[in-house]
């Protein structure tokens, strides 16, 4: 993570990076990124700005380091279910981003970005996990045969995290999880080896599946 180192020979206090880091999401989702201060996340924290920064270089350092705590680890779905699995992924994606608040996003990307080391930080915390959980059920699915042997599996992961990316970036839309769904079953139809047979799986799988495969078709 970004955290910033502490002097030599003092122990770090943990209870106050957590306490500094549930202050910076609270006042995240109160007042937005831009409205953050790292007096005022001190403040209530129960500590000081100079150690907070002995913790963080910088704000967005800080916020980073917030989230990345609280979304954790993203696990890869694995039921045998290539179109469950995939929509559970996408959705996990989905998961990350709807606990940001929608201005957040860009403008700490836009703060990264000046810092080469803070955005490769920025993409590790924020992109690179749901991004990792999606490519590991298309290789999945790509090992059991379930699509076809030339699909490219960096565009497959492209094409399916933008559905994400692109609306939680640029916050114009909510993307919900039937739309998650109907996009699966877009892709598929073009590099499943039998779609027919993928469908027939994640009904068996689902019982009684509210989302008709043929539903995007009809619009």
């Amino acid at each position: 993570m970004t955290a910033g180192k502490t002097r030599a020979g003092r122990p770090r206090d943990t209870g106050i990076d957590a306490a500094v880091q549930e202050a910076a999401l609270a006042a995240l989702g109160e007042v937005g990124y831009r409205g953050l201060a790292i007096e005022a996340i001190a403040r209530q924290a129960g500590t000081n700005k100079p150690a907070v920064y002995r913790r963080w270089p910088s704000l967005a350092a800080l916020v980073l380091d917030a989230l990345g705590a609280r979304l954790g680890d993203i696990p890869a779905p694995d039921t045998g279910c290539t179109i469950c699995d995939l929509a559970d992924a996408i959705k996990l994606q989905l998961n990350v981003f709807r606990r940001i608040p929608p201005d957040a996003l860009a403008a700490l990307l836009a703060d990264c970005n000046a810092d080469p080391a803070l955005r490769e930080t920025f993409m590790a915390t924020l992109f690179q996990p749901p991004r990792a959980a999606v490519a590991r059920v298309l290789d999945t699915a790509i090992a059991r045969g379930d699509l076809r042997a030339e699909t490219s599996r960096e565009l497959m992961l492209d094409l399916l995290a933008s559905l994400v990316h692109y609306r939680a970036l640029f916050g114009h839309a909510a993307t919900s999880d039937d739309e998650v769904e109907q996009a699966v079953h877009a892709l598929l139809r073009g590099v499943a080896v039998d779609y027919d047979n993928l469908v027939a799986i994640s009904r068996a799988n689902e019982g009684d599946p509210q989302f008709h495969p043929h539903h995007a078709e009809t619009h």
